[in-house]
């Protein structure tokens, strides 16, 4: 077990963990979500949008764009995915997923 810092009492140490475990987990669902659309086998996904409109999309910026995401980790991701789109006008979904598996190699590291 790591030494205890300045101040810093073992509930808010092992609650720091909880907080950067739980970005790693919402981050790697959104990741998951998008990687079967990846590629030229990528899967459709059927989507119900708030004013019971049914979409049906395998592109990733699309896909991403129509999410309800709360979770500020997550709604990173999704802006990383629509920052990439402005850049390069492409490769919204493999950003996604390359981040996703940063992750989770990271989580192994924690």
């Amino acid at each position: 077990m790591a030494p205890l810092l300045g101040g810093e009492t073992l509930q808010e140490r092992s609650k720091g963990k909880d907080v950067r475990q739980s970005n790693i987990v919402a981050a790697k669902a959104v990741a998951a979500a998008i990687r079967t659309s990846l590629g030229p086998r990528g899967m459709d996904k059927l989507m119900q949008l708030p004013s019971g409109e049914v979409l049906i999309s395998n592109d990733g910026a699309t896909i991403l764009s129509k999410m309800n995401v709360l979770h500020p980790a997550a709604k990173m991701l999704v802006e990383c995915s629509q920052s990439q789109d402005i850049e390069a006008g492409d490769g919204t979904t493999s950003v996604v997923v390359l981040a996703g598996a940063l992750l989770d190699a990271c989580g192994g590291l924690l």
